[in-house]
């Protein structure tokens, strides 16, 4: 089975799913490498209008981390290399050279925030909830989406967020600026695509050119740096026994 699964649901619009319910779409190593070359594949898509990033069945977009492989990680060499892996993939969701859009059908927890954020759009299921959690684990955001939030939300509102680590509703979240639109569960996915079909020109190569217009922006501002430097910081705290009884306590309490 396909741990990410790509379609076209709307001509002209790529989906990526990620495809461990089981696991709430934890993500793994073996999704970041799939969602590595996706993007790097679709990115020379000609007659691509935009990008979908989503999740398989009821539950979750994406519960962030698969924790109990990751926990495994105990130095900051090995904790680097797992964070700054999955950094430079959502890198590259940022900077991808059309709009992108991550529809969250069900829990977005931690990194799964972090992906969400990557996206120029988050439009969420009525009734899920999301939350930067990575601080209740001892640690910051590990991929960068810390940087990449206060590129897309005023400064209190991304520190909100944040400082709190705290799950909240979807529609207290579009309040806050980081979901843009909220729709009916019972209708969802019809409702998000037709919203994405309506936002869109048919020209293609304007979308291009609007999306990059932020990109040479970000790339003036050395966002990749700073993702980066973000990220060494989160490889630190991981050492620390704050965040690995943190952990143990989370995975035994589940």
């Amino acid at each position: 089975m396909n741990k990410l699964v790509r379609n076209e649901p709307v001509k002209g619009i790529v989906e990526l799913k990620l495809n461990r319910p089981s696991k709430l779409n934890a993500i793994d190593f073996d999704i970041m490498e799939e969602l590595k070359e996706n993007l790097h594949t679709l990115r020379a898509k000609r007659d691509l209008k935009a990008l979908v990033i989503t999740g398989e069945g009821e539950k979750a977009f994406c519960s962030g981390g698969d924790i109990k492989l990751f926990h495994k990680i105990k130095t900051k060499d090995e904790a680097y290399h797992m964070l700054s892996k999955m950094g430079e993939i959502l890198y590259q969701l940022m900077i991808f050279p059309l709009p992108t859009f991550a529809l969250i059908n069900g829990l977005a927890l931690g990194g799964g925030c972090e992906i969400a954020t990557a996206c120029d759009f988050r439009i969420a299921k009525q009734g899920i909830k999301v939350g930067f959690i990575q601080g209740q684990l001892g640690i910051t955001t590990g991929w960068g989406g810390a940087t990449m939030l206060h590129e897309k939300l005023v400064y209190d509102h991304a520190m909100s967020i944040l400082l709190s680590a705290k799950t909240v509703t979807a529609v207290k979240a579009q309040s806050l600026g980081f979901i843009n639109e909220i729709f009916p569960e019972r209708k969802y996915q019809y409702e998000a695509y037709k919203f994405i079909e309506k936002s869109l020109v048919n020209n293609v190569d304007v979308l291009r050119a609007y999306k990059t217009v932020k990109v040479d922006r970000w790339s003036e501002t050395q966002l990749y740096s700073r993702m980066m430097s973000e990220i060494n910081r989160c490889a630190e705290l991981w050492t620390t026994e704050a965040h690995h009884q943190a952990v143990e306590e989370f995975l035994f309490k589940k």
